[in-house]
């Protein structure tokens, strides 16, 4: 046992590990609803767009989080202004803005030779070097985002697989969306440190995706998804220890592993090959009822 418990004898480990086990834990309650509204391609662009941001705040001696944010932030907006031309769609929104900062981003960057020693630290992640005062970021953060994705679940699901009677009982899926762009961008922001702005977008979908194998309902995909998150955190650190490799890239493997782990199990158990996309379907958590008199009309909701 002294082989296993080795690593967290060291001090950066352990941070490294409540670090990497709060990130986690907001990945795979955002990341759920990401991959349940099939947002996969948006939380990819918003993590390589942070890039821009991050690029400015280190060139100007900034606060490297607040850029990540306000970059992810600008990328989100980008996206909902083109998407209002109906004949753009949100994925070519999308693909555009995810060159277009990407880009900005590393010319940014070829511009200063100072910034592209930190360039690998950046894009890989560094989890090793995270301190208590970024732990304590990252729980502040959590919380926060645990809070407003509790607040407005019953809107968040009521939009995703009832869009038409959400807005019919006033529920604003508009301003819901709004919500969970704001959510993908704090968690992808918060995340990059841990993960890397290239990686992050592993533990945002992997997790949740390997949950959403084996779970019924969108609490059970958030709370498996969460451990499951965690344990790659936790793997991907002692594998790291022992191999020497990159830990953020190494979490990262780990937790995109996990999905095809998760899905050939499945497959071996049931004896039928993994439906994702059905068993999205059926993960729906239908919200509380509303007053009786409400539910009696033709197009109640239940």
């Amino acid at each position: 046992m002294e082989w296993i418990l080795e690593p967290l004898g060291a001090s950066f480990v352990q941070r490294a590990v409540l670090a990497g086990s709060l990130v986690a834990v907001v990945c795979a309650v955002v990341g759920t609803w990401v991959v349940v509204r099939g947002m996969a391609f948006l939380g990819d662009a918003m993590s390589h767009g942070l890039l821009p941001g991050i690029a400015i705040a280190s060139l100007l001696g900034g606060n490297l989080l607040l850029g990540a944010a306000l970059s992810a932030a600008a990328t989100a907006a980008g996206v909902s202004a083109i998407t209002r031309n109906r004949r753009v769609s949100q994925d070519t929104a999308i693909g555009l803005l995810f060159v277009a900062m990407l880009s900005l981003g590393v010319i940014i960057v070829s511009a200063s030779g100072s910034f592209a020693v930190d360039l690998t630290a950046t894009l890989f992640g560094d989890v090793l070097a995270v301190g208590m005062e970024d732990v304590a970021l990252l729980a502040v953060v959590g919380c926060l985002v645990l809070a407003v994705a509790g607040r407005f679940h019953r809107a968040l699901a009521a939009a995703t697989f009832h869009p038409q009677k959400a807005a019919s009982l006033g529920l604003r899926p508009r301003l819901t969306h709004a919500v969970l762009l704001g959510m993908v961008t704090v968690a992808v922001a918060a995340s990059f440190q841990v993960v890397g702005t290239l990686l992050v977008f592993g533990l945002l979908i992997a997790p949740p995706a390997a949950a959403l194998v084996w779970a019924r309902s969108v609490g059970t995909v958030m709370a498996l998804g969460a451990l499951i998150g965690v344990s790659s955190v936790v793997a991907g650190l002692w594998i790291s220890w022992y191999a020497s490799t990159a830990a953020g890239a190494t979490i990262a493997l780990v937790a995109a592993l996990s999905y095809f782990a998760s899905a050939l199990c499945h497959s071996a158990t049931r004896g039928t090959k993994p439906r994702p996309g059905a068993l999205a379907a059926a993960a729906v958590v239908v919200p509380a009822p509303l007053p009786e008199k409400e539910t009696r009309a033709p197009h109640h909701y239940a």
